[in-house]
């Protein structure tokens, strides 16, 4: 044990980021969520014709944009509070989007409901279709994306040319 007689501070653990599992979403979000949108809408045009139609298009694009809300409030507000999630500004932008979201849910919710122009069954189910696949994409993005998930300080390695060998943990020799 040596005594420098300074204590070293800990090192500052650099900001966690999500951003490649909440862009890696987005993008796969999009992607399903315009197939979704023709093949709803192609389904919903065979069962009621074209209000079958608008409630397949409006119930995808619906979902899309009320979860891109979900992760694009993510990623701004990892920019604004510069990558500190536990940041009271951070809490603050997700929670108003999300209550934005509710208020926004309801008051489609009550202009759509009684709508001739628009096919109710059509729209829910496309509806509940996105929501369950765009959670599916969101777990593989969270599988496939590559972020650590501990900040490891790794020890210094022995000087090139020395081995480490016959020395105990505190690189004292053993006797």
């Amino acid at each position: 044990m040596t005594d420098s007689g300074a204590r070293q501070e800990p090192a500052k653990a650099a900001p966690m980021s999500s951003k490649p599992v909440l862009t890696l979403a987005l993008r796969d979000g999009g992607i399903f969520a315009g197939v979704v949108a023709v093949i709803a809408g192609l389904i919903g045009y065979l069962v009621d014709g074209t209000a079958g139609l608008y409630g397949g298009l409006l119930g995808a694009a619906t979902a899309a944009v009320f979860l891109g809300l979900t992760a694009g409030s993510m990623l701004v507000a990892g920019k604004i509070a510069k990558g500190d999630q536990t940041s009271p500004k951070f809490f603050a932008i997700i929670f108003v989007t999300w209550v934005v979201k509710l208020i926004l849910f309801i008051v489609l919710l009550l202009l759509l409901g009684r709508q001739t122009w628009l096919d109710g069954r059509v729209f829910f189910i496309t509806v509940v279709i996105a929501v369950i696949g765009s959670l599916v994409i969101d777990c593989l993005a969270f599988l496939r994306a590559r972020v650590p998930y501990v900040d490891v300080t790794l020890p210094d390695a022995a000087p090139t040319g020395e081995s480490r060998e016959g020395t105990s943990p505190e690189g004292n020799p053993h006797p």
